[in-house]
């Protein structure tokens, strides 16, 4: 299960590039929650809180308590905006969600047992990772900060696909059930022509995944 977040925001009435830019020069961050059969609300943020959770990988695929004058709401974050040229957040997008209702959220892949591979520890391979996040649907409460695959016993050549992922209970890859191809998350490369080598397997598998998230997508109706 995801780390638990609360975050703590105050509502805003004012709207318009005006208002965000003077919640900026305050060191907030407007945002818009929406969703959950309720009206969109404006708010905003302490920026300096929500940068440094930014920097935390689980932050991004956890379930968010959002506290508010009127009460707080569970909420996933949906977008996050940054500045075209300064290290500051610019906007937040957030998405409210019901125990009772799946959603769908981009989690991270871990890999695992990539140093006692017998592909690298013995034949001097690389490990290329192909996939680092890929979307799930489940309740809130099962939803996972992060999946892991184990590549201990690959050799050179081997690969890892999305299908050698152990699912927790009551999680799903929303590609397969898209009819969507199981793509490798990572595979040992050969080093003989060093890094050169293993970026280009990784950039071909990054434009595999690409088709492979556009033709799961074209399947959702909604």
């Amino acid at each position: 299960m995801s780390t638990q977040y609360e975050l703590n925001a105050e509502k805003r009435d004012a709207k318009g590039t005006g208002a965000s830019r003077r919640l900026r020069h305050a060191s907030k961050i407007p945002a818009v929650m929406y969703g959950g059969g309720k009206e969109p609300e404006m708010l905003s943020f302490d920026h300096d809180t929500i940068y440094h959770l930014l920097e935390n990988e689980g932050f991004h695929s956890s379930i968010l308590t959002v506290k508010t004058d009127g009460g707080s709401n569970q909420a996933i974050l949906r977008d996050v905006q940054m500045h075209p040229f300064k290290t500051r957040v610019a906007h937040l997008d957030l998405q409210r969600i019901s125990a009772t209702e799946k959603i769908h959220m981009s989690v991270p892949v871990h890999c695992l047992g990539t140093d006692v591979a017998p592909g690298v520890k013995l034949e001097d391979g690389m490990v290329a990772h192909l996939l680092t996040e890929t979307d799930v649907a489940c309740l809130p409460k099962d939803l996972p900060e992060y999946l892991e695959v184990d590549m201990s016993s690959l050799h050179m050549g081997d690969s890892v696909h999305l299908s050698d992922i152990k699912l927790p209970d009551g999680v799903e890859l929303t590609v397969f059930s898209h009819g969507g191809d199981d793509l490798a998350v990572a595979t040992i490369a050969a080093v003989r022509g060093g890094a050169e080598e293993v970026e280009e397997v990784e950039a071909a598998a990054e434009g595999e995944a690409a088709e492979g998230e556009a033709a799961a997508e074209g399947g959702e109706s909604e």
